[in-house]
């Protein structure tokens, strides 16, 4: 019995020691990606981004964190016909570019201004649409540019009284989530890889959704989270659009971004249009994307 005791505890160490090894080198092998990754050099490090449909009415769409520019690619049949598309991965997911850099908003505009600006999405008539963390791009951009754009469409709109609501939110959801919103989430990034893999999958995403939510850095998700979702002074933007509208789509049922705060900041822009879909939750636009077309077709009239 002894001999079966001692025999039983040296396979778990020696397990206990080859998952050790996994995870450090799995964490290190992140890590490493990242520091020896260049420096943000706009000039030299465009996103990737692709341009579908037809038409004079001009759309750009921008995914939410750990998205890419396939997000939106549902029944676009419905659009494409009489819209021209202008779909983006953002700086440091999909396709586009991973910097070693800290992936502020400012960053992100700046890559953002320079596709729209290079393929005629500035004239004045277009309209931005963003899911998630992509509202909170497509506000700031029409507030610092009201000359470029026509309105947007910000659907699922993260909004936290405080840090505190956020935890608190997340620790409701999947394992993934509650681990990167605790205080050792930046370490706990680097481990992406291992919860990116199917066991791990919310119900509410597509195949291929998830698929593309792997294709980020640890550096990308931990900034992009911090300094844009968590960081960004929503309020004060949404004061300063102007009458320019702004059509806001959530799901009743959202239990990642709260209604309530969406609605409240909603009533700080003056030209606002609120809609609540029932039985909706934060991938509203995965289960019926025609919500979201409607929307667009009624906003250019």
């Amino acid at each position: 019995m002894k001999d079966f005791i001692i025999k039983t505890g040296k396979r778990i160490l020696v397990l206990l020691l080859v998952v050790a090894v996994l995870f450090i080198s799995i964490g290190g092998y992140q890590y490493l990606t990242v520091a020896v990754a260049p420096k943000y050099n706009p000039e030299t490090m465009p996103l990737n981004f692709e341009l579908m449909g037809s038409g004079d009415k001009d759309l750009v769409f921008i995914h939410g964190l750990t998205g890419s520019k396939n997000y939106w690619k549902r029944d676009l049949d419905t659009i494409s016909g009489t819209h021209k598309l202008l779909l983006v991965d953002l700086l440091g997911f999909g396709d586009s570019p991973k910097p070693n850099s800290d992936y502020s908003l400012e960053m992100q505009l700046g890559a953002l201004e320079a596709i729209i600006s290079r393929e005629g999405f500035d004239r004045g008539e277009t309209l931005l649409v963003g899911h998630s963390m992509g509202a909170i791009i497509a506000v700031a951009l029409l507030e610092k540019h009201p000359d470029w754009f026509r309105g947007a469409i910000a659907i699922g709109t993260p909004v936290y009284k405080h840090m505190g609501e956020f935890n608190d939110i997340m620790s409701e959801h999947s394992l993934f989530d509650r681990l990167t919103a605790n205080k050792y989430s930046k370490y706990l990034c680097l481990l992406h890889p291992i919860f990116m893999t199917r066991i791990f999958k919310p119900e509410n995403l597509s195949d291929d959704v998830f698929a593309d939510a792997n294709k980020h850095t640890w550096q990308s998700y931990y900034n992009s989270l911090n300094e844009i979702i968590l960081d960004t002074d929503l309020y004060a933007i949404a004061r300063n659009i102007g009458n320019k509208k702004v059509v806001f789509i959530h799901g009743d049922q959202d239990t990642t971004a709260p209604l309530v705060n969406a609605v409240k900041l909603a009533n700080t822009v003056s030209n606002a249009e609120f809609l609540t879909v029932n039985g909706g939750d934060h991938q509203l636009f995965l289960k019926d994307p025609n919500i979201v077309w409607k929307a667009v077709t009624d906003f250019f009239g």
